[in-house]
Formats: C-alpha cells, sequence, structure tokens
C-alpha cells in the first residue's frame, strides 16, 4: 500500500495508517520516500520561524539604548528568559506529536506564536524591566518547535537517511537565527535603531502562512504512539544523560552564542547597533547551513568520531578568542567566534545522529534483529530526544547567566570564554571515553540489567 493510498481523514487532520520506512520497496516504490520529502520541507519552515522568534531578543536588545535604562547584565538576562523557556517546552512538545499527530501539532505550535505580537507594544522606553521580561518568555515558545519537528520526522525517515534528513531539518530551523539577525539589521541600516516593531510586521504574517502550508501539506503518523515505557527507559538510560551533556557542548553552544554575540561586541568591543548587527548574522548562518554537513559526515564516518574532534577543534577556537578578548583584538576574536559557530553547528548534526544509532546499538547488543531491532531503536531514540534537546538548550541559557556574570564582575567576556574551554576540554574526554575507547560496555542503568555482550560504539 503506498503512503498515499493509505492517507486518511481522521482525528481532525490527514492521517497515514501504515507507515515502514525501513522497508526499502515502500521507502523507494511505495511514495514513502515522496511523502518523508514533503513532510520535511514544510516542518523546515515550520521550525525556521519558530527559532526567528525565539531568537527575537537577540535582535531586539541591539535596539535598547541607553534611554531603556537596562545595563548589560540586564539584557544577558532578558535573552536568557527566553532561551529557558524555549529550552523547557522541548519536554511537552516531544510527547505532543504523538498525542495530537505530527502535522496537527505542528499548525498548532505555529499558531501559539501569535501572542508574539505583545512585543510590538511594549517595545518603548519606559516599559517596566518586568514586562520585558513577561513578553519576552512569550517569544521562548518557538524554542519547543524544535522538538517537536525532530521527533516528528525521525519517524518519517529509515535509520540510514536520519543523519541527513534530521541535519536539513534543525539546520533548516537554526537558519532563522541568522535570518531574523539581517532582518534586524535591514531595519537598523534603514530605519534606524529606534524601530524595532518592525521586526514583528515583518513577522507575524510568516506564521499564519507557516501555520497554513503545514495545515494542507502535511500529514500525520497513526503508527507513532506515546510510550511511557520507552520514556521511563529513556530517563533511566545513562546514554540519554551523556547525550544529553554532549548536546549542551553543541547546541547549546550555537544557541547561546546566537543570543550573545551581539551584546558582547557591544559591550567588550564598544560597537553600535548597526555595526554589532553587521556581524551577528554571519555566524549562526555558518553554523546553521553546515548542521546537515555533520549529519553526512556522521552517517559515512560515526557520529562518535566526528563529534569526538569537533570538539577538540571547538576547544582550540576558544584558546583563540580568549587570547583575542586578552589582547583587545577586534579581528582576532570575530573570526575565532565565528569559526567556533560553524563548529557548533557541526557538532549539531554529528551528536543528533549518533541518538537513533546509539540504541540501535543497544537493540543489537540485547539480541534483537530486523524489524524488532529497529522498532526498539525507533521507540528509545524518540522518547530520548526531547529531553535531550531540552537539556542541550538549557545550555544557552548557562551561557548567558556565565556572560552576565562575568560583564557585571570583570566588565569583559574573558572569564566566561575560558569556563567554556574548559567545558569542551571535558566533553571531548567524555566522549572518547564512552564511545571511542575500543569497545565499551554500555553504561550502566537504574533499570533491568544490561546484557553483558561488549558494545562496539565506535560507528555511532
Amino acid at each position: 500500500m503506498s503512503a498515499a493510498s493509505s492517507t486518511t481523514a481522521r482525528k481532525g487532520g490527514r492521517w497515514i495508517e501504515q507507515w515502514d520506512p525501513e522497508d526499502e520497496g515502500f521507502w523507494e516504490e511505495g511514495g514513502g520516500k515522496r511523502t518523508a520529502a514533503r513532510n520535511l520541507v514544510f516542518s523546515i519552515l515550520s521550525e525556521h520561524i519558530g527559532f526567528s522568534i525565539w531568537t527575537l531578543w537577540s535582535v531586539l536588545v541591539l535596539f535598547m539604548g541607553p534611554e531603556y535604562g537596562i545595563d548589560p547584565a540586564g539584557k544577558f538576562f532578558l535573552v536568557a528568559t527566553a532561551t529557558a523557556v524555549g529550552s523547557l517546552v522541548r519536554v511537552p512538545y516531544t510527547f505532543a506529536v504523538a498525542r495530537f499527530g505530527g502535522r496537527n501539532w505542528t499548525v498548532f505550535s505555529a499558531l501559539l506564536l501569535l501572542p508574539t505580537v505583545a512585543v510590538a507594544v511594549v517595545m518603548k522606553p519606559g516599559t517596566s524591566y518586568g514586562t520585558f521580561m513577561l513578553v519576552a518568555a512569550l517569544t521562548g515558545v518557538g524554542g519547543g518547535n524544535f522538538a517537536s519537528s525532530m521527533t516528528n520526522i525521525n519517524s518519517f525517515f529509515p535509520l540510514r537517511k536520519k543523519g541527513w534528513a534530521l541535519g536539513l531539518n534543525a539546520g533548516g530551523g537554526n537558519i532563522g537565527v541568522p535570518v531574523i539577525q539581517l532582518v534586524g539589521l535591514l531595519i537598523i541600516g534603514t530605519a534606524g535603531a529606534t524601530h524595532p516593531r518592525i521586526l514583528l510586521t515583518v513577522y507575524i504574517p510568516l506564521i499564519v502562512v507557516a501555520a497554513t502550508l503545514a495545515a494542507l501539506f502535511m500529514d500525520n503518523l497513526a503508527p507513532v504512539k506515546n510510550d511511557t515505557g520507552a520514556a521511563k527507559e529513556a530517563v533511566k538510560d545513562a546514554h540519554t544523560w551523556i547525550m544529553s551533556f554532549l548536546y549542551i557542548g553543541t547546541f547549546g553552544s550555537f544557541i547561546g552564542y546566537s543570543f550573545a554575540f551581539g551584546l558582547v561586541l557591544q559591550n567588550q568591543f564598544a560597537r553600535t547597533p548597526l555595526q554589532a548587527a553587521s556581524i551577528t548574522f554571519i555566524g549562526p548562518l555558518l553554523g546553521s547551513l553546515i548542521r546537515p554537513v555533520g549529519g553526512r559526515l556522521a552517517d559515512r564516518f560515526g557520529g562518535g568520531r566526528i563529534t569526538l574532534w569537533n570538539f577538540l577543534a571547538m576547544a582550540v577556537a576558544t584558546g583563540v578568542i580568549v587570547i583575542a578578548s586578552t589582547q583587545k583584538s577586534l579581528p582576532l576574536f570575530t573570526t575565532a567566534f565565528i569559526a567556533l559557530f560553524v563548529l557548533t553547528g557541526l557538532g549539531n548534526g554529528s551528536t543528533y545522529k549518533m541518538i537513533p544509532a546509539i540504541y540501535a546499538a543497544k537493540a543489537l547488543a540485547k539480541g534483537l534483529t530486523g524489524e524488532e531491532a529497529a522498532s526498539y531503536g525507533r521507540r528509545l531514540s524518540g522518547a530520548s530526544m526531547g529531553l535531550i534537546g531540552a537539556v542541550g538548550a538549557l545550555g544557552g541559557v548557562g551561557i548567558n547567566f556565565a556572560f552576565r556574570q562575568s560583564f557585571l564582575t570583570q566588565g569583559t567576556g574573558t572569564p566566561a570564554f575560558v569556563s567554556f574551554l574548559v567545558f569542551y576540554t571535558v566533553c571531548f574526554a567524555l566522549t572518547w571515553a564512552v564511545y571511542l575507547r575500543g569497545k565499551a560496555t554500555a553504561p550502566a542503568t537504574t533499570g533491568r540489567a544490561e546484557p553483558t555482550a561488549q558494545l562496539s560504539y565506535a560507528e555511532v
């Protein structure tokens, strides 16, 4: 039965009753590949808008001059608020896909972005700081779109295609960060730094467009169900927490730096809003574009290997940033920071590819084969992705708090960068110890005993 012929109208939307992407006949000739690609395209669009709204405050803070009466520490706290909300809502967004359907939830989550119109009402000098925090929290819901989108697309594609598909989906969403920063640059360059509300007049119509296209062209997968047993097993599995830690290093860095880069340039190098905005979009843009490459490299060489060397490169780039920061060299600082952005994007793709591969390896270690092994891998990877994405995104909160404290106490971001350097070194060591140190047994869990067979995670 083709994917198209199995699409029915029930539960208020387009539902596909049978879905087996691991079956090559179904994938190539039964319409599976075509249907998955269509859903991927419109998932990317919706996630893209969600990311733009989530990172709206990375642009708005550049418009907030002295007349707003908010110091650098207060601005870092505003962007941290948006980051935190976007991180926390990722967990319920993950489970919403199976409960309501990927297509249905994409439509609903897109429409949830409309209340951000409140930003246009309050974005002016004289507004209380508490009000700014409230509207910053409203924009944070855009960060949840990533979790539901990735969980949904993970179900559409076979394991052999997940690295590339998840990389494209996440990369297309991540590009929402530099795009809104480019729009902000255009507004500052043409209308000046006193017209931040124009941003909302651009994005509110796009939210409606994304929701409409998702309703018209996306599908729900009936076989995808919330599995409380899988969720509990994922929470107890050490790999979930190890990958969460590593994802803090990659995606947490990407989103944290995306929010903070402009503020760092303004406060450490005295850049004007226009000067800062003309640079801040470059790093997120390159980091977003390279994310699918990280997934593709992980498909070919193993996510563990790519992630390992990527963390080493991130540590080196951060070391150069520390040198540039202490020497007050803006060209070296900017170059190294953009290189770090590129590496965070590469690592985003490789770490996310590791998740389904890790649970596929665990299935084989349990003696499972064929569809039984594939089903186990899908259950556990799907259950863990939301949690890993949420914890990883909280790394962005940590980065902005680190910058806040660094500027508050030292007047410079150098101490924060030193702490990031130490963290990337720990991530490098952890990746090697768990996934690349020859043949390693799976980390112990608090659930039932694991099999004693030796596992090699070198190919994850």
